[in-house]
């Protein structure tokens, strides 16, 4: 039996379109070194809550994280949909093991874990870097990018991102000098460019009151006189507490000291989202509504 041309290659094409594409490996570098995937991920456990933003947000599913410590925004992860692998410092060997991910992220408080986890399956650290904060989370994104071959979505993001992180830089211009502050219990600590919350200056614009918090105090925590005596125009704070469990920041702050201040007289305390800064602590998600919050309290 003969076939005509036109029959052979349409024969050829339907063959190709029933035979399955093989899974391509590739490569990934991350904050630990490298990951080979042998394809996209279909089961994901995340043990970082930044990236389950960003992969929520380019429509990747997972099917694990930790099952404590769960923010408000994320809820709908609380449910019995999504297996519950540990907490944020600690995996749940047994229950990762029975779920079989072919992908675990970590990143921050997960990340000492890599090495025992990266023998289950493989796993890649998305840990921010306090002094690339910004970068590393755009970084972050784009190895999220690669993996799920989201590329083009993840450039959105990070479009989107930079539009909010100008606006920032440009209300920031001529909005005085401020200075950052972490409330936790009865304690405040202070936090300068270069530090784990240095992005509202470095990367959002403000001015710091002070450019070497660290030398300034020793790495401690701080005194209301030190606030009065560096009299910030603004002052961020992030309150710990709050997000934890209940806050107690501005009863803590609202003192005759800092009273005398110029950002408490003229209203110029701004309380940054503490589940954003602190817990989340990453991702462009996060990251975007904190910088619309620096934006709208610049322009107030």
């Amino acid at each position: 039996m003969t076939f005509s041309r036109t029959a052979t290659a349409l024969l050829a094409g339907l063959v190709a379109l029933a035979t399955p594409a093989l899974a391509q490996e590739f490569t990934v570098t991350h904050a630990q070194g490298e990951t080979t995937l042998p394809g996209v991920p279909q089961k994901v456990v995340s043990f970082d809550f930044a990236a389950i933003e960003t992969l929520e947000a380019i429509g990747v599913n997972i099917a694990g994280l930790p099952g404590s410590n769960l923010p408000a925004h994320l809820e709908k992860y609380a449910s019995d949909d999504y297996a519950k692998v540990g907490s944020l410092f600690e995996p749940d060997y047994e229950a990762l093991a029975a779920l079989e991910p072919d992908l675990i992220i970590v990143a921050g408080r997960s990340s000492t874990a890599y090495p025992e986890l990266a023998n289950l399956a493989p796993t890649v650290d998305l840990s921010n870097e306090w002094t690339n904060f910004y970068g590393s989370i755009k970084a972050n994104a784009e190895i999220i990018g690669e993996i799920f071959d989201k590329e083009a979505e993840v450039a959105a993001l990070i479009a989107e991102t930079e539009a909010k992180v100008e606006a920032s830089r440009a209300a920031a211009a001529d909005a005085g000098k401020g200075l950052v502050v972490l409330t936790s219990g009865a304690e405040v600590t202070a936090y300068g460019p270069g530090s784990r919350f240095g992005f509202i200056h470095e990367t959002l614009g403000v001015t710091p009151v002070i450019e070497d918090v660290e030398a300034a105090t020793h790495g401690d925590s701080i005194s209301f006189e030190f606030i009065l005596e560096t009299n910030p125009d603004l002052l961020f704070v992030i309150d710990r507490d709050a997000a934890t469990g209940q806050g107690a920041a501005a009863a803590i702050l609202d003192n005759e000291l800092v009273g005398e201040t110029t950002a408490w007289q003229n209203g110029d305390v701004v309380y940054i989202d503490p589940v954003r800064a602190y817990i989340v602590n990453g991702g462009l998600i996060s990251f975007g509504i904190m910088a619309d919050q620096v934006t709208e309290a610049l322009s107030d």
